[in-house]
């Protein structure tokens, strides 16, 4: 399976597009105080001795919550972790360039196996 920032070449895809969408929602006040209400309709459906399908309910949708929640976490890391090593890699090349010109030796090949270390994990 290919890494979620290699998928689409060509901009951004359907799913990359969702998740940042999803990502903005989820850090706003709005998906903060349905999160509170979500919690408090817990506390008060366990505190009010409702029916158990109603207790069932309220706790199903607090872990689809907490489960949709995770899966955006996580594509959001992966991205984030993508575009952090494509960056340390092009530092890495650009050092490794400057070595090599003023003084091709052990260090240089050290940069030189850390390139693309990430794939190898």
């Amino acid at each position: 399976m290919t890494h979620p920032a290699e998928r689409s070449r060509n901009g951004r895809g359907w799913f990359e597009r969702l998740a940042e969408a999803a990502s903005n929602l989820t850090s706003s006040l709005v998906f903060m105080c349905f999160c509170l209400a979500l919690v408090a309709a817990f506390v008060a459906v366990h505190l009010s001795g409702l029916a158990l399908t109603w207790q069932l309910l309220v706790g199903d949708l607090m872990t689809s919550v907490n489960l949709l929640l995770l899966a955006l976490l996580k594509n959001s890391e992966r991205r984030a972790e993508h575009a952090i090593q494509r960056k340390l890699d092009s530092i890495a090349a650009a050092l490794l360039d400057q070595r090599e010109d003023d003084h091709p030796a052990e260090a240089a090949e050290e940069l030189r196996k850390a390139i693309g270390m990430e794939e190898e994990l």
